[in-house]
């Protein structure tokens, strides 16, 4: 069992699930990532340096940093954006899978342009 694994086998049964999706999501929209716990939750990591956190709570599950888009991006993930950099996915809502696995994609795009890659 990995870290990540133990991470997510610490939620009551029926959060589990949820977390795996959202895992699942992140390595859809980046499969040549690795993972690791950092700041105590998993992170994404990409070349050596994550890319994006995912941390169950009580309510919800949180997706960090998640920069500013364009226009596009951003009415898409607008009624999930909670902070500047936070992402917001309640469980007593339909995951969006899809949306996540692009919320993955952009952090690693923006992430690219910020270091000339």
């Amino acid at each position: 069992m990995s870290a990540v694994d133990d991470y997510i086998a610490r939620f009551p049964a029926d959060v589990q699930p949820i977390l795996r999706a959202v895992r699942a999501a992140i390595h859809a929209g980046v499969p040549e990532a690795s993972e690791q716990i950092r700041y105590g939750m998993p992170a994404v990591m990409l070349d050596g340096r994550y890319a994006l956190h995912f941390a169950g709570w009580k309510n919800h599950v949180g997706l960090y940093p998640v920069p500013r888009g364009d226009e596009e991006f951003e009415s898409l993930i607008g009624s999930y954006r909670s902070a500047t950099d936070t992402v917001t996915l309640l469980y007593s809502k339909p995951l969006p899978v899809g949306l996540i696995t692009r919320i993955a994609q952009e952090c690693v795009a923006q992430r690219g342009d910020q270091h000339g890659d």
